[in-house]
């Protein structure tokens, strides 16, 4: 591990870890190396490792030992998007003939790359309620090489312990696959609760401002990381250089960034669980959300994600995203600013018909880090 793997405070190491100054100039920030390749010297011969970006880029390492550093692993790799994450991820844990649990509730895009992709492979895969550890546990078969969890889960904010489903893997001879792309590694750190991989859309809360496409993973396991490493070259869906460079400048703010998301949701669902209209809230920062007290226990706080259901069905949800005026109509989340979208029609329309369908009713949040008294305002006024 190095030194700055070492520092204490997270938000020391995410502002440091991987931003050394650079040797020629001592430039602060690392520079874009917007460069395909490198001069070696002699046949053989190169310069730090350095030898055709998609293997390796400087400023992409930068940000993948950032990335090992603030999750806790032993190897950060950074592609080109979320989904290229997590496909080279299941090529490289996966063979035919292999089963995988996923949620119940995961992203729609997660449930469409197993569903329509893998599954084509010879993969085999059950859904589970993975708030529940024996839900969990009953899904597991003698071939379960993987078990995917997400929490807090996409769009129903479902909370899963993950220190007991990492018991329930390590028995099985699994791997514990968390997606922390809700929480990020600020608010929860997966591997220290016994994960083996982290799996990031680094598009989200690490870059923060809607400007940039890109996903991460965090290997736990050095050899493992080596291998994923191995499957991110052959297969080549690596981070481009400005990328990471611009996911790597946002994570320095993540800290300061998830603290207001989290003051401004609460705030948010608090108004919303007194609303006339609104049917239910789901935010683990809720007491009355059923997965709250693992929630406070894995958790700093609870995040900028907040989802609610409304009378009237359908239709009415959908009028509320497009009365909004400061909450952006818009898929994705993550961003400095607020969004709000019908995960039905839009962000989760794939799992339409599977056991993975969201209620037609529902609104997802993604709380900004505005003023939170025009948030509030603004909701009502979409609310009716």
């Amino acid at each position: 591990m190095s030194d700055q793997h070492s520092f204490h405070s997270f938000e020391t190491r995410a502002i440091h870890a991987g931003n050394t100054a650079d040797p020629l100039t001592g430039a602060v920030v690392p520079p874009i190396y917007q460069v395909s390749t490198y001069k070696q010297d002699g046949v053989g011969g190169l310069r730090g490792g350095y030898e055709y970006s998609r293997s390796a880029n400087p400023t992409r390492t930068a940000l993948e030992e950032n990335l090992a550093a603030i999750e806790g692993g032993r190897r950060g790799l950074a592609f080109a998007s979320g989904l290229a994450a997590e496909d080279c991820l299941l090529r490289t844990l996966l063979r035919p003939g292999d089963h995988v649990v996923i949620p119940n509730d995961a992203y729609g895009g997660t449930f469409r790359l197993f569903a329509k992709v893998v599954e084509r492979w010879g993969v085999d895969f059950s859904v589970a309620d993975t708030s529940d550890p024996a839900a969990v546990r009953s899904s597991v078969t003698d071939r379960t090489k993987v078990i995917w969890v997400e929490t807090p889960s996409n769009p129903l904010l479902g909370i899963t312990d993950i220190a007991a489903v990492a018991d329930i893997a390590r028995t099985a001879g699994a791997k514990l696959v968390v997606d922390n792309t809700f929480a990020s590694p600020y608010l929860q750190q997966p591997i220290a609760l016994g994960a083996d991989v982290v799996v990031h859309s680094l598009t989200k809360y690490m870059g923060g401002h809607s400007d940039v496409v890109g996903g991460g993973l965090i290997a736990a396991d050095a050899e493992l990381g080596e291998e994923l490493a191995y499957h991110q070259n052959a297969m080549g869906a690596v981070a481009g250089p400005f990328d990471a460079w611009l996911v790597l400048r946002g994570i320095k703010t993540l800290p300061v960034r998830m603290d207001r998301h989290s003051e401004n949701a609460t705030r948010v669902a608090e108004m919303l669980t007194s609303h006339p209209k609104v049917t239910q809230v789901l935010y683990p920062g809720l007491p009355e959300h059923p997965g709250h007290e693992i929630a406070a226990k894995q958790m700093r706080a609870f995040g900028g994600m907040v989802s609610f259901r409304v009378q009237g069905g359908e239709q009415a949800a959908v009028e509320v995203c497009n009365r909004a005026k400061l909450f952006t109509l818009g898929e994705s989340l993550g961003g400095v600013e607020s969004l709000i979208e019908h995960p039905g029609r839009m962000t989760h329309a794939s799992v339409v018909g599977s056991a993975l369908e969201v209620p037609a009713d529902l609104v997802r949040l993604s709380v900004g880090i505005e003023a939170a008294d025009d948030l509030l305002a603004d909701l009502q006024q979409a609310l009716g």
